[in-house]
Protein backbone atom coordinates (compact mmCIF):
# COMPACT_ATOMS: atom_id res chain seq x y z
CA UNK A 1 0.00 0.00 0.00
CA UNK A 2 3.31 2.59 -0.33
CA UNK A 3 4.68 3.69 2.63
CA UNK A 4 1.90 3.08 5.93
CA UNK A 5 1.83 6.87 6.92
CA UNK A 6 2.78 8.26 3.37
CA UNK A 7 0.01 10.32 3.06
CA UNK A 8 1.26 12.34 6.19
CA UNK A 9 4.89 12.20 5.58
CA UNK A 10 4.76 13.59 2.39
CA UNK A 11 2.96 16.75 0.75
CA UNK A 12 1.58 16.30 -2.88
CA UNK A 13 4.27 17.53 -5.43
CA UNK A 14 3.32 17.68 -8.92
CA UNK A 15 5.52 17.67 -12.21
CA UNK A 16 6.44 21.20 -12.92
CA UNK A 17 5.46 23.58 -15.32
CA UNK A 18 7.18 26.09 -17.31
CA UNK A 19 6.25 29.53 -16.90
CA UNK A 20 3.59 30.58 -19.15
CA UNK A 21 5.56 33.58 -20.28
CA UNK A 22 8.42 31.11 -21.35
CA UNK A 23 6.45 28.27 -22.70
CA UNK A 24 4.27 30.26 -25.51
CA UNK A 25 7.47 30.94 -27.14
CA UNK A 26 7.41 26.98 -28.37
CA UNK A 27 4.75 24.27 -28.98
CA UNK A 28 6.34 21.86 -26.97
CA UNK A 29 5.10 20.09 -23.99
CA UNK A 30 5.98 22.22 -20.91
CA UNK A 31 5.94 20.17 -17.66
CA UNK A 32 9.28 18.92 -16.28
CA UNK A 33 9.16 15.45 -14.36
CA UNK A 34 10.67 15.40 -10.92
CA UNK A 35 13.45 13.02 -10.46
CA UNK A 36 12.45 9.21 -9.80
CA UNK A 37 13.20 9.38 -5.97
CA UNK A 38 10.38 11.93 -5.40
CA UNK A 39 8.06 10.43 -7.65
CA UNK A 40 8.57 7.07 -5.70
CA UNK A 41 7.66 9.24 -2.37
CA UNK A 42 4.69 10.34 -4.56
CA UNK A 43 4.11 6.61 -5.16
CA UNK A 44 3.90 6.36 -1.21
CA UNK A 45 1.31 8.57 -0.44
CA UNK A 46 -1.42 5.73 -1.64
CA UNK A 47 -3.30 5.00 1.12
CA UNK A 48 -4.57 1.62 -0.61
CA UNK A 49 -8.03 2.17 0.31
CA UNK A 50 -10.16 -0.57 1.77
CA UNK A 51 -12.68 0.77 -1.61
CA UNK A 52 -10.70 2.33 -3.69
CA UNK A 53 -12.36 5.04 -5.72
CA UNK A 54 -9.96 6.12 -7.87
CA UNK A 55 -10.36 2.24 -9.63
CA UNK A 56 -13.72 2.43 -9.65
CA UNK A 57 -15.42 3.87 -12.74
CA UNK A 58 -18.80 4.06 -12.57
CA UNK A 59 -21.02 7.29 -13.55
CA UNK A 60 -22.34 9.06 -10.20
CA UNK A 61 -25.05 11.49 -10.49
CA UNK A 62 -24.61 11.94 -14.37
CA UNK A 63 -20.69 12.44 -14.06
CA UNK A 64 -17.77 9.63 -13.58
CA UNK A 65 -15.90 8.85 -10.71
CA UNK A 66 -12.73 7.29 -10.97
CA UNK A 67 -11.14 5.79 -13.79
CA UNK A 68 -13.22 4.19 -16.17
CA UNK A 69 -10.39 1.09 -17.16
CA UNK A 70 -10.34 0.51 -13.81
CA UNK A 71 -6.54 0.46 -13.68
CA UNK A 72 -5.00 -1.36 -10.82
CA UNK A 73 -3.59 2.05 -9.31
CA UNK A 74 -2.84 1.36 -6.08
CA UNK A 75 -0.94 -2.02 -6.86
CA UNK A 76 1.26 0.11 -9.32
CA UNK A 77 1.59 2.79 -6.60
CA UNK A 78 2.79 -0.01 -4.26
CA UNK A 79 5.23 -1.22 -6.85
CA UNK A 80 6.76 2.20 -7.76
CA UNK A 81 7.18 3.43 -4.21
CA UNK A 82 8.69 0.08 -4.07
CA UNK A 83 11.38 0.49 -6.64
CA UNK A 84 9.71 -1.98 -8.86
CA UNK A 85 8.83 0.19 -11.92
CA UNK A 86 9.25 -3.12 -14.04
CA UNK A 87 6.51 -4.46 -12.48
CA UNK A 88 4.58 -1.56 -12.02
CA UNK A 89 4.54 -1.26 -15.89
CA UNK A 90 3.26 -4.82 -16.15
CA UNK A 91 0.33 -3.70 -13.83
CA UNK A 92 -0.34 -0.57 -15.93
CA UNK A 93 -0.51 -2.37 -19.09
CA UNK A 94 -2.80 -4.82 -17.72
CA UNK A 95 -5.62 -1.96 -18.33
CA UNK A 96 -4.35 0.49 -20.28
CA UNK A 97 -3.07 0.56 -24.02
CA UNK A 98 -1.81 4.00 -23.81
CA UNK A 99 -0.62 5.33 -20.64
CA UNK A 100 1.81 7.62 -22.59
CA UNK A 101 -1.62 9.28 -23.63
CA UNK A 102 -3.70 8.98 -20.55
CA UNK A 103 -0.55 10.38 -18.41
CA UNK A 104 -0.70 13.53 -20.92
CA UNK A 105 -4.23 14.73 -21.29
CA UNK A 106 -6.98 12.90 -19.05
CA UNK A 107 -8.21 15.34 -16.56
CA UNK A 108 -7.27 12.80 -13.92
CA UNK A 109 -10.85 11.51 -12.75
CA UNK A 110 -8.98 9.06 -11.01
CA UNK A 111 -7.48 11.45 -8.59
CA UNK A 112 -10.80 13.73 -8.03
CA UNK A 113 -11.85 10.19 -6.33
CA UNK A 114 -8.78 9.48 -4.21
CA UNK A 115 -9.66 9.46 -0.60
CA UNK A 116 -6.57 11.58 0.30
CA UNK A 117 -8.27 14.26 -1.20
CA UNK A 118 -11.33 14.04 0.47
CA UNK A 119 -9.52 16.63 3.60
CA UNK A 120 -6.31 16.81 2.00
CA UNK A 121 -4.51 16.53 -1.44
CA UNK A 122 -5.10 13.39 -4.07
CA UNK A 123 -2.32 11.57 -5.11
CA UNK A 124 -0.17 12.24 -8.58
CA UNK A 125 -1.57 9.35 -9.76
CA UNK A 126 -1.60 10.75 -13.44
CA UNK A 127 2.32 11.91 -12.87
CA UNK A 128 3.20 8.74 -11.77
CA UNK A 129 1.61 7.04 -14.63
CA UNK A 130 3.41 9.04 -16.53
CA UNK A 131 6.70 8.12 -14.79
CA UNK A 132 5.77 4.73 -15.37
CA UNK A 133 5.07 4.06 -19.18
CA UNK A 134 8.45 6.64 -19.95
CA UNK A 135 10.50 4.33 -17.54
CA UNK A 136 9.36 1.74 -19.83
CA UNK A 137 10.48 3.32 -23.60
CA UNK A 138 13.64 4.83 -21.60
CA UNK A 139 14.75 0.87 -20.47
CA UNK A 140 13.49 -0.61 -23.82
CA UNK A 141 11.00 -2.68 -22.10
CA UNK A 142 8.19 -1.64 -24.32
CA UNK A 143 9.04 -4.00 -26.92
CA UNK A 144 6.83 -5.90 -29.73
CA UNK A 145 4.42 -8.22 -28.67
CA UNK A 146 2.97 -10.33 -31.88
CA UNK A 147 0.97 -13.12 -31.58
CA UNK A 148 2.08 -16.73 -30.81
CA UNK A 149 -0.44 -17.54 -33.37
CA UNK A 150 -3.27 -15.95 -35.79
CA UNK A 151 -6.59 -16.82 -36.36
CA UNK A 152 -7.35 -16.41 -39.72
CA UNK A 153 -9.69 -13.24 -38.82
CA UNK A 154 -9.83 -10.25 -40.73
CA UNK A 155 -10.68 -7.18 -38.94
CA UNK A 156 -11.09 -3.81 -40.59
CA UNK A 157 -11.21 -0.43 -37.68
CA UNK A 158 -12.08 2.66 -39.46
CA UNK A 159 -10.81 5.43 -37.61
CA UNK A 160 -6.97 5.85 -35.94
CA UNK A 161 -8.04 7.27 -32.52
CA UNK A 162 -7.76 6.37 -29.46
CA UNK A 163 -10.96 4.20 -29.41
CA UNK A 164 -9.61 2.74 -32.99
CA UNK A 165 -6.35 2.04 -31.72
CA UNK A 166 -7.59 0.22 -28.61
CA UNK A 167 -9.64 -1.79 -30.30
CA UNK A 168 -6.86 -2.39 -32.91
CA UNK A 169 -4.47 -3.12 -30.20
CA UNK A 170 -6.46 -5.39 -28.47
CA UNK A 171 -7.56 -7.97 -31.54
CA UNK A 172 -4.20 -8.10 -32.78
CA UNK A 173 -2.78 -9.10 -29.64
CA UNK A 174 -5.90 -11.80 -30.16
CA UNK A 175 -4.39 -12.71 -32.97
CA UNK A 176 -7.06 -11.36 -35.37
CA UNK A 177 -5.20 -9.69 -38.88
CA UNK A 178 -6.02 -6.03 -38.32
CA UNK A 179 -6.18 -3.03 -40.68
CA UNK A 180 -6.75 0.38 -39.60
CA UNK A 181 -7.92 3.04 -42.01
CA UNK A 182 -7.40 6.52 -41.61
CA UNK A 183 -8.46 9.19 -43.52
CA UNK A 184 -5.50 11.57 -42.52
CA UNK A 185 -2.28 11.32 -43.66
CA UNK A 186 -0.68 10.54 -40.00
CA UNK A 187 -2.59 7.60 -37.48
CA UNK A 188 -3.96 9.06 -34.34
CA UNK A 189 -7.16 10.88 -34.64
CA UNK A 190 -8.34 12.99 -32.35
CA UNK A 191 -4.81 12.52 -30.28
CA UNK A 192 -2.67 13.52 -33.80
CA UNK A 193 -4.68 16.67 -34.75
CA UNK A 194 -7.09 17.53 -32.58
CA UNK A 195 -5.40 17.98 -29.67
CA UNK A 196 -2.27 20.46 -29.48
CA UNK A 197 1.42 19.97 -29.24
CA UNK A 198 1.56 21.29 -26.22
CA UNK A 199 -0.36 18.46 -24.50
CA UNK A 200 0.38 15.83 -26.75
CA UNK A 201 3.48 15.77 -28.69
CA UNK A 202 3.15 13.37 -31.72
CA UNK A 203 6.10 11.96 -31.31
CA UNK A 204 4.68 10.04 -28.91
CA UNK A 205 1.65 8.69 -31.02
CA UNK A 206 3.80 7.79 -33.65
CA UNK A 207 6.42 6.06 -31.27
CA UNK A 208 3.03 3.97 -30.28
CA UNK A 209 1.95 3.53 -33.84
CA UNK A 210 5.12 2.49 -34.63
CA UNK A 211 5.48 0.02 -32.30
CA UNK A 212 1.39 -1.33 -33.47
CA UNK A 213 3.04 -2.12 -36.86
CA UNK A 214 5.85 -4.40 -35.36
CA UNK A 215 3.40 -5.83 -34.19
CA UNK A 216 1.68 -6.62 -37.18
CA UNK A 217 -1.04 -4.13 -36.76
CA UNK A 218 -1.11 -2.61 -40.85
CA UNK A 219 -1.91 1.33 -41.19
CA UNK A 220 -3.80 3.01 -44.80
CA UNK A 221 -3.37 6.23 -44.36
CA UNK A 222 -5.50 8.57 -46.62
CA UNK A 223 -7.77 6.36 -46.82
CA UNK A 224 -11.67 8.08 -46.44
CA UNK A 225 -13.94 4.84 -46.15
CA UNK A 226 -16.44 5.61 -47.89
CA UNK A 227 -15.58 7.65 -50.38
CA UNK A 228 -12.17 6.44 -51.56
CA UNK A 229 -12.27 3.19 -49.53
CA UNK A 230 -15.81 1.94 -50.84
CA UNK A 231 -17.79 0.52 -47.81
CA UNK A 232 -18.95 -2.83 -49.74
CA UNK A 233 -14.91 -3.81 -50.38
CA UNK A 234 -14.41 -4.04 -46.51
CA UNK A 235 -17.54 -5.98 -46.29
CA UNK A 236 -16.45 -8.30 -48.53
CA UNK A 237 -12.75 -8.74 -47.80
CA UNK A 238 -13.08 -8.58 -43.84
CA UNK A 239 -14.74 -10.44 -40.96
CA UNK A 240 -15.94 -7.61 -38.68
CA UNK A 241 -15.65 -4.27 -39.23
CA UNK A 242 -15.36 -1.39 -36.62
CA UNK A 243 -16.69 2.32 -36.79
CA UNK A 244 -14.50 4.62 -34.91
CA UNK A 245 -14.79 7.47 -36.55
CA UNK A 246 -15.14 10.19 -33.55
CA UNK A 247 -17.47 12.70 -32.60
CA UNK A 248 -16.64 15.40 -35.02
CA UNK A 249 -19.85 17.18 -36.47
CA UNK A 250 -19.52 20.28 -35.20
CA UNK A 251 -22.14 22.54 -33.42
CA UNK A 252 -22.41 25.92 -34.98
CA UNK A 253 -23.23 29.42 -33.71
CA UNK A 254 -26.67 30.36 -36.27
CA UNK A 255 -25.82 34.06 -36.10
CA UNK A 256 -26.67 37.19 -38.16
CA UNK A 257 -23.20 37.37 -40.33
CA UNK A 258 -22.17 33.84 -40.09
CA UNK A 259 -20.94 33.87 -43.41
CA UNK A 260 -18.37 36.30 -42.95
CA UNK A 261 -14.61 35.42 -44.05
CA UNK A 262 -12.53 34.32 -40.94
CA UNK A 263 -14.85 31.82 -38.35
CA UNK A 264 -13.66 28.57 -38.45
CA UNK A 265 -14.67 25.56 -36.39
CA UNK A 266 -12.05 24.87 -32.99
CA UNK A 267 -10.74 21.53 -34.69
CA UNK A 268 -10.30 23.23 -38.25
CA UNK A 269 -7.64 25.86 -36.23
CA UNK A 270 -6.36 23.67 -34.32
CA UNK A 271 -5.69 20.56 -37.49
CA UNK A 272 -4.24 23.33 -39.76
CA UNK A 273 -1.37 24.37 -36.56
CA UNK A 274 -0.03 20.90 -36.30
CA UNK A 275 -0.20 20.00 -39.51
CA UNK A 276 1.58 22.57 -40.69
CA UNK A 277 3.77 22.57 -37.80
CA UNK A 278 4.56 18.95 -38.22
CA UNK A 279 4.88 19.63 -42.41
CA UNK A 280 7.34 22.81 -41.79
CA UNK A 281 7.51 24.66 -38.38
CA UNK A 282 4.70 26.48 -39.05
CA UNK A 283 6.11 28.52 -42.07
CA UNK A 284 3.54 27.05 -44.88
CA UNK A 285 1.83 30.39 -44.59
CA UNK A 286 -1.64 27.88 -45.51
CA UNK A 287 -2.47 27.41 -41.83
CA UNK A 288 -4.99 29.48 -40.16
CA UNK A 289 -3.37 31.96 -38.32
CA UNK A 290 -3.84 34.40 -35.18
CA UNK A 291 -1.45 36.16 -35.52
CA UNK A 292 -1.86 40.14 -34.94
CA UNK A 293 -5.53 39.17 -34.42
CA UNK A 294 -8.25 39.84 -32.18
CA UNK A 295 -9.39 36.28 -31.46
CA UNK A 296 -12.61 35.21 -30.05
CA UNK A 297 -13.20 32.03 -29.07
CA UNK A 298 -17.42 30.70 -28.20
CA UNK A 299 -17.14 27.66 -25.95
CA UNK A 300 -15.40 27.43 -22.13
CA UNK A 301 -14.02 23.84 -22.50
CA UNK A 302 -10.82 21.85 -22.87
CA UNK A 303 -11.21 22.37 -27.06
CA UNK A 304 -11.86 26.09 -26.72
CA UNK A 305 -8.76 26.59 -24.00
CA UNK A 306 -6.71 24.52 -26.63
CA UNK A 307 -7.78 27.46 -29.16
CA UNK A 308 -6.61 30.16 -26.40
CA UNK A 309 -3.36 28.78 -25.60
CA UNK A 310 -2.66 28.45 -29.91
CA UNK A 311 -3.67 31.62 -30.61
CA UNK A 312 -1.51 33.01 -27.97
CA UNK A 313 1.49 30.93 -29.62
CA UNK A 314 0.83 32.25 -33.14
CA UNK A 315 1.13 36.17 -31.67
CA UNK A 316 -2.66 36.83 -31.23
CA UNK A 317 -3.47 40.66 -30.74
CA UNK A 318 -5.69 39.83 -28.01
CA UNK A 319 -8.28 36.80 -27.05
CA UNK A 320 -11.16 36.89 -25.59
CA UNK A 321 -13.26 32.84 -24.32
CA UNK A 322 -16.91 33.40 -24.34
CA UNK A 323 -18.91 30.49 -22.15
CA UNK A 324 -22.28 30.92 -22.57
CA UNK A 325 -23.13 29.43 -18.22
CA UNK A 326 -22.51 30.79 -15.19
CA UNK A 327 -18.69 30.38 -13.32
CA UNK A 328 -18.48 27.19 -11.25
CA UNK A 329 -18.02 27.56 -8.09
CA UNK A 330 -14.41 27.48 -6.74
CA UNK A 331 -14.60 24.86 -4.50
CA UNK A 332 -16.73 22.17 -3.94
CA UNK A 333 -20.74 23.03 -3.58
CA UNK A 334 -22.82 20.69 -0.88
CA UNK A 335 -24.93 18.94 -3.39
CA UNK A 336 -21.64 18.20 -4.80
CA UNK A 337 -19.66 16.13 -3.23
CA UNK A 338 -16.98 13.31 -2.74
CA UNK A 339 -16.34 11.13 -4.75
CA UNK A 340 -18.79 12.90 -7.39
CA UNK A 341 -16.69 14.49 -10.15
CA UNK A 342 -16.37 17.77 -8.46
CA UNK A 343 -17.84 20.78 -10.52
CA UNK A 344 -15.27 23.82 -10.38
CA UNK A 345 -13.65 26.14 -11.85
CA UNK A 346 -10.34 25.27 -13.07
CA UNK A 347 -7.45 27.59 -14.28
CA UNK A 348 -6.15 25.60 -17.74
CA UNK A 349 -2.50 26.29 -19.16
CA UNK A 350 -4.20 28.61 -22.09
CA UNK A 351 -6.03 31.04 -19.83
CA UNK A 352 -2.95 31.30 -17.14
CA UNK A 353 -0.86 31.79 -20.36
CA UNK A 354 -3.75 34.54 -21.57
CA UNK A 355 -3.37 36.01 -17.97
CA UNK A 356 0.42 36.37 -18.05
CA UNK A 357 0.52 37.68 -21.50
CA UNK A 358 -2.67 40.10 -21.63
CA UNK A 359 -3.12 40.52 -17.64
CA UNK A 360 -6.53 39.27 -17.36
CA UNK A 361 -8.46 36.39 -17.64
CA UNK A 362 -9.78 35.54 -21.40
CA UNK A 363 -13.15 34.19 -20.06
CA UNK A 364 -17.44 35.56 -20.32
CA UNK A 365 -19.52 33.96 -18.42
CA UNK A 366 -23.10 34.14 -19.51
CA UNK A 367 -22.25 35.51 -22.12
CA UNK A 368 -23.35 34.43 -26.33
CA UNK A 369 -22.71 36.03 -29.71
CA UNK A 370 -25.95 38.34 -30.91
CA UNK A 371 -24.40 39.03 -34.32
CA UNK A 372 -20.58 38.50 -36.15
CA UNK A 373 -20.01 41.86 -38.19
CA UNK A 374 -18.28 42.18 -41.57
CA UNK A 375 -16.54 44.79 -43.28
CA UNK A 376 -17.20 46.10 -46.94
CA UNK A 377 -15.13 42.68 -48.31
CA UNK A 378 -17.08 40.51 -46.01
CA UNK A 379 -14.34 40.22 -43.58
CA UNK A 380 -14.65 39.29 -40.29
CA UNK A 381 -14.36 42.78 -38.27
CA UNK A 382 -16.17 42.20 -34.73
CA UNK A 383 -18.25 40.25 -32.53
CA UNK A 384 -21.62 41.81 -30.87
CA UNK A 385 -22.16 39.74 -27.55
CA UNK A 386 -24.96 39.66 -25.16
CA UNK A 387 -24.94 38.61 -21.32
CA UNK A 388 -28.01 35.74 -20.20
CA UNK A 389 -29.29 35.58 -17.45
CA UNK A 390 -31.17 32.14 -16.36
CA UNK A 391 -34.62 30.84 -14.66
CA UNK A 392 -35.49 28.48 -12.59
CA UNK A 393 -35.72 25.81 -14.98
CA UNK A 394 -32.32 26.81 -16.49
CA UNK A 395 -33.59 28.93 -19.83
CA UNK A 396 -31.02 31.69 -20.96
CA UNK A 397 -32.60 34.80 -21.39
CA UNK A 398 -30.67 38.22 -22.92
CA UNK A 399 -30.03 40.84 -20.65
CA UNK A 400 -31.48 44.39 -22.02
CA UNK A 401 -29.00 46.68 -22.54
CA UNK A 402 -26.43 44.24 -22.13
CA UNK A 403 -25.09 44.49 -25.84
CA UNK A 404 -21.40 44.62 -26.59
CA UNK A 405 -19.12 44.80 -29.58
CA UNK A 406 -15.48 43.17 -29.30
CA UNK A 407 -13.07 43.63 -32.21
CA UNK A 408 -12.50 40.34 -33.87
CA UNK A 409 -10.51 39.48 -37.34
CA UNK A 410 -10.20 35.25 -36.13
CA UNK A 411 -13.38 33.39 -34.29
CA UNK A 412 -13.19 30.07 -33.54
CA UNK A 413 -16.31 28.19 -32.29
CA UNK A 414 -15.69 25.77 -30.01
CA UNK A 415 -19.21 24.75 -28.91
CA UNK A 416 -18.89 21.05 -28.94
CA UNK A 417 -20.28 18.17 -30.99
CA UNK A 418 -23.50 17.26 -32.59
CA UNK A 419 -22.89 13.65 -33.09
CA UNK A 420 -20.69 11.51 -35.32
CA UNK A 421 -20.17 12.33 -39.51
CA UNK A 422 -22.92 10.43 -40.81
CA UNK A 423 -21.67 9.38 -44.16
CA UNK A 424 -19.41 6.48 -42.98
CA UNK A 425 -22.49 4.97 -40.89
CA UNK A 426 -24.68 5.44 -43.62
CA UNK A 427 -22.09 3.83 -46.30
CA UNK A 428 -22.56 0.85 -43.75
CA UNK A 429 -26.37 0.75 -43.34
CA UNK A 430 -26.01 1.55 -39.20
CA UNK A 431 -28.79 3.32 -37.79
CA UNK A 432 -28.35 6.47 -35.59
CA UNK A 433 -29.62 7.47 -32.50
CA UNK A 434 -31.60 10.65 -32.17
CA UNK A 435 -28.23 12.09 -30.80
CA UNK A 436 -26.35 11.94 -33.88
CA UNK A 437 -24.63 8.77 -32.49
CA UNK A 438 -24.43 4.91 -33.97
CA UNK A 439 -27.17 2.88 -32.31
CA UNK A 440 -26.46 -0.25 -30.47
CA UNK A 441 -28.09 -2.03 -27.58
CA UNK A 442 -27.55 -1.20 -24.48
CA UNK A 443 -24.13 -1.80 -23.05
CA UNK A 444 -23.28 -3.26 -26.52
CA UNK A 445 -21.65 -2.22 -29.59
CA UNK A 446 -22.88 -4.48 -32.55
CA UNK A 447 -25.08 -1.81 -35.25
CA UNK A 448 -27.70 -2.70 -36.79
CA UNK A 449 -25.36 -3.64 -39.70
CA UNK A 450 -24.36 -7.23 -40.33
CA UNK A 451 -21.05 -7.56 -38.56
CA UNK A 452 -20.20 -3.73 -38.42
CA UNK A 453 -18.98 -2.68 -34.45
CA UNK A 454 -19.00 0.47 -33.57
CA UNK A 455 -16.01 2.22 -30.50
CA UNK A 456 -15.81 5.59 -28.86
CA UNK A 457 -17.41 8.64 -29.47
CA UNK A 458 -18.59 7.76 -32.88
CA UNK A 459 -20.45 5.12 -30.18
CA UNK A 460 -21.15 7.34 -26.78
CA UNK A 461 -20.74 11.04 -28.37
CA UNK A 462 -17.98 13.50 -27.05
CA UNK A 463 -15.85 12.47 -24.41
CA UNK A 464 -12.61 11.68 -22.93
CA UNK A 465 -9.49 9.88 -24.44
CA UNK A 466 -9.88 7.25 -21.50
CA UNK A 467 -13.48 6.53 -21.76
CA UNK A 468 -12.67 6.10 -25.84
CA UNK A 469 -9.86 3.33 -24.75
CA UNK A 470 -12.37 1.97 -22.33
CA UNK A 471 -15.24 1.59 -25.34
CA UNK A 472 -11.97 0.37 -27.94
CA UNK A 473 -11.78 -2.52 -25.20
CA UNK A 474 -14.89 -3.69 -24.87
CA UNK A 475 -16.01 -3.16 -28.58
CA UNK A 476 -12.82 -5.54 -29.20
CA UNK A 477 -14.12 -7.91 -26.54
CA UNK A 478 -17.69 -8.34 -28.68
CA UNK A 479 -15.88 -8.71 -31.96
CA UNK A 480 -13.82 -11.30 -30.97
CA UNK A 481 -16.69 -12.90 -29.40
CA UNK A 482 -18.63 -12.58 -32.75
CA UNK A 483 -15.70 -14.37 -34.84
CA UNK A 484 -14.29 -16.99 -32.17
CA UNK A 485 -17.45 -18.08 -30.26
CA UNK A 486 -16.24 -16.61 -26.86
CA UNK A 487 -13.10 -14.39 -25.70
CA UNK A 488 -10.53 -13.96 -23.05
CA UNK A 489 -10.11 -10.32 -23.86
CA UNK A 490 -11.00 -8.44 -20.88
CA UNK A 491 -14.60 -6.91 -20.70
CA UNK A 492 -16.22 -9.75 -23.01
CA UNK A 493 -18.21 -12.69 -21.77
CA UNK A 494 -17.98 -16.19 -23.25
CA UNK A 495 -21.15 -16.72 -25.78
Amino acid sequence: MGKATGFMDYTRTDNQAIAPLERIKNFNEFHTPIPVEQRQKQAGRCMDCGVPFCQNGKPLCGMISGCPLNNLIPEWNDLLWNGQETQALERLLMTNNFPEFTSRVCPALCEKACTCGLYGDPVTVRDNEYEIIEYGYAHDLMQPRTPAARSGKKVAVIGSGPSGLACADQLNRRGHSVTVFERADRPGGLLMYGIPNMKLEKSVILRRTALMEQEGVEFRLNAAVGTDVPAQELLQNYDAVVLACGASKPRDINAEGRDAQGIHFAVEFLTSTTKALLDGGLTDGNHISAKGKHVVVIGGGDTGNDCVGTSIRHGCASVVQLEMMPKLPDTRAENNPFPEWPRVCKTDYGQEEAIAVFGSDPRRYCTTVKAFLKDDKGALCGIKTVQLTFDENRRPHEVEGSEEVLPCELCLIAAGFLGCEQNVAAAFGADLTERGNVKTAQDAHQTSAAKVFTAGDMHIGQSLVVRAIREGRDTAAEVDNYLMGYTNLPGGTEA
